[in-house]
């Protein structure tokens, strides 16, 4: 099968098929980001259901994510190979599958099993989905397909702790996985019959298979490694996976093909529009995690009254998002990029203070700031990292900003996990333990705001960089 190509000066007809890979991949993006963050509230319902402790309910939260992680990069690679729809498509298959599983799951280890296989679907989802808004749309438009396909993220994540707080109090927490099944028929079957043309960026590579089993278990080492980091065994995992990750940067820069192009790293407004994105995650993503247990441990909220209260900072990202990204096609994007990130260290500042009495509209203010911050944040900052590499290397780029958002996250839950171990232990949170896991979610929140306001700082290091944005 030829490249597909598209040519610098091509006109509106000869992008075809622009608004139906919007489409396809805001709405699989809208379905992985709910999967992810409905089962948010209902970790206290099936750590009751399954007698599980605080760490292991958070392995639930964390496979999925760990299991992103790990796929992401040779997925990049892989899917430029043999073409992005196909990728795309078998992507839904697998997430199908994993979600049956899910649905079914008979103890905490089989849900975390098909917990996985979901993670390893949504790698290729994340990763082919981006890649096609790259490709698929005209330059120009390129800020406002990825401002969509964000906007629809944080309408999954709006609409997860409502959903989820509903459909867990009323129907059970299986009934999550129940309602995703005949929704990622219709992504399915559209690619299948409406979209003719396959996206092939590096068919002619050779695929690297030693730098992918270097990095996936350098990255899963460091992971897991990090979790338990409380731990000696877990300083010396986290040890051994830096060190993996670091012969995997060796290797990579000396072959031909790389999974992983780490020559990117040098582009400055790559680079640091990356790492912003993978400090935005760590400090962000265990906050909606933080307030669920809060309502529900502290206050004793259902978790269907968790969820109408939780939809405040996603609902305002998924409004906000698309604006940004039609903004940063006309304004740097790292300076608006930064802009967002300041909000979100106010936010989390206030969140500092979290105490039983404190006054729910203090809460809500808080979530306010976060969600019109990130929204500022995340569309630009994606889009700096997509136009700042030449078009082979768009799925690579795809892959990074899968690959860096994922970490973020495994490392946002990860350093909740231990911080639970040091402050509270291995222990179920009954009442007895209130106290400490209130100084738990104080600590997280004071972390995380040190983290946002570095990653203001590094948004704006790329600003004077004299990389141009891509526009081939």
């Amino acid at each position: 099968m030829e490249e597909h190509k598209i040519d610098i000066c091509a006109t509106e007809e000869e992008y075809p098929h622009k608004n139906l890979i919007i489409f396809l991949a805001a709405f699989t993006s809208f379905i992985t980001a709910f999967s992810t963050s409905a089962i948010n509230v209902a970790i206290p319902t099936i750590a009751n259901q399954f007698a599980i402790d605080a760490i292991l309910q958070n392995w639930v939260l964390m496979s999925f994510l760990l299991t992103i992680a790990v796929f992401s990069v040779p997925f990049g690679k892989l899917s430029g190979k043999f073409g992005l729809k196909k990728f795309f498509i078998v992507g839904i298959i697998v997430f199908i599958l994993g979600s049956i599983g899910a649905s079914l799951a008979y103890s905490a280890y089989s849900l975390i099993f098909f917990r996985v296989i979901q993670g390893i679907a949504s790698a290729m989802l994340n990763v082919a989905g981006f890649a096609l808004v790259t490709e698929a749309l005209p330059p120009k438009e390129r800020g406002k397909g990825i401002g969509i396909t964000i906007s629809s993220v944080y309408i999954g994540l709006a609409l997860a702790p409502v959903l989820g707080g509903i459909l867990t109090k009323n129907l059970g927490w299986q009934s999550i996985f129940y309602v995703i099944i005949p929704l990622l028929f219709i992504p399915l079957i559209v690619a299948l019959l409406k979209v003719k043309d396959e996206w092939i960026t590096c068919m002619d590579d050779v695929f690297d298979y030693v730098g992918t089993i270097v990095y996936s278990a350098g990255i899963l080492l460091f992971m897991y490694g990090f979790t338990i980091l409380n731990d000696l065994n877990g300083m010396i995992i986290t040890i051994l996976g830096i060190a993996l990750l670091a012969g995997f940067t060796l290797w990579e820069l000396r072959h031909k093909f790389p999974v992983f192009n780490v020559s990117l790293f040098k582009n400055t407004k790559f680079s640091s529009s990356a790492l912003a994105a993978l400090i935005s995650y760590l400090a962000t993503y265990a906050v909606i995690t933080i307030l669920s247990y809060y309502f529900q441990y502290i206050r004793n909220w259902d978790p269907q009254m968790t969820g109408m209260v939780l939809i405040v900072t996603p609902a305002l990202m998924a409004l906000i998002a698309p604006f940004s990204g039609r903004l940063s096609d006309k304004i740097e994007p790292q300076k608006l990029s930064a802009i967002g990130m300041g909000f979100v260290t106010i936010a989390l500042f206030i969140l500092t203070f979290l105490e039983e009495s404190t006054p729910l509209i203090v809460i809500v203010i808080a979530m306010i700031l976060q969600g019109v911050g990130y929204g500022i944040f995340s569309s630009p900052n994606t889009n700096s990292i997509m136009g700042s590499v030449p078009r082979k290397l768009t799925p690579v780029a795809s892959a990074t900003v899968s690959t860096v958002r994922v970490i973020g996250q495994t490392m946002s839950l990860g350093m909740l996990t231990v911080i639970f171990a040091i402050v509270m232990g291995s222990v179920q949170i009954i009442p007895e333990h209130f106290p400490s896991l209130m100084v738990s979610l104080d600590i997280a929140f004071l972390i995380s705001c040190l983290l946002c306001l570095a990653a203001v700082i590094i948004s704006l290091v790329g600003v004077k960089s004299n990389v141009k944005m891509d526009s081939s």
